[in-house]
């Protein structure tokens, strides 16, 4: 009888059930930034623009957190393109034994050189990402899918990083996908269901976590993962 109230015991009260998870309605104010904007430059770095996923999303985190690097940092970027700052970024995020800027231990080390914590870690659930942004910390989740897959990103992808901005009221994933032709693409709504598959089987659930240390975490759960 699991989830059947046995005879005599009092059944949930209504208000409980009808909850609403912390996190949900709620979307962060993060730049959208398009990596495709940079395709063809710079191919010494990963192969370019096409293929810088996870700079684009670090540099749009620290944006949102006032702590991207100041315009003389990345002052050498000649020509200086659409968006200097993730060509920078792309630049001190480029592993030469991988030959890719995705590695993500040295996306998470670039950031924490701009004064933020940052840290890798696998997320169980989009129920564990939604208390981050309950406390106003957005997340960089690493996601692998089929054209199709998940519907509104319809393209194939053997990992790309992507920026969880929010909840729809009904729960479902806002993203900043950096995979988009220009910013104003950047911001899409995806399936709840659908995007927490192709993010648990693609990674394991990985997720880059940027804040400010006197923003604080949200509460670990039992078996601590962060």
């Amino acid at each position: 009888h699991w989830g059947v109230p046995e005879q005599g015991t009092a059944a949930a009260p209504a208000d409980r059930l009808a909850a609403t998870p912390a996190g949900w309605g709620r979307v962060l104010d993060v730049p959208r930034y398009s990596q495709r904007l940079h395709a063809g430059a710079y191919p010494q770095w990963g192969g370019g623009g096409d293929s810088w996923c996870s700079p684009t999303c670090t540099s749009m985190v620290l944006a949102y957190w006032g702590a991207e690097p100041s315009p003389d940092r990345y002052a050498w970027v000649s020509p200086a393109g659409p968006r200097p700052v993730v060509v920078h970024a792309a630049r001190h995020c480029f592993d030469h034994a991988y030959a890719g800027a995705g590695n993500w231990p040295f996306n998470t080390a670039y950031a924490a050189l701009h004064g933020v914590d940052a840290f890798v870690t696998r997320l169980r659930s989009l129920a564990e990402a939604e208390a981050f942004v309950a406390a106003g910390i957005p997340l960089i989740v690493s996601a692998a899918f089929r054209a199709g897959e998940v519907p509104g990103l319809d393209y194939d992808t053997a990992g790309h990083l992507i920026v969880l901005v929010g909840f729809t009221a009904g729960g479902d994933p806002v993203l900043n996908d950096p995979y988009a032709p220009d910013d104003d693409a950047v911001r899409r709504t995806v399936r709840r269901d659908r995007f927490e598959a192709a993010w648990q089987a693609g990674s394991g659930g990985v997720a880059y976590v940027l804040h400010p240390p006197g923003v604080p975490l949200p509460p670990p759960p039992a078996q601590a993962n962060w």
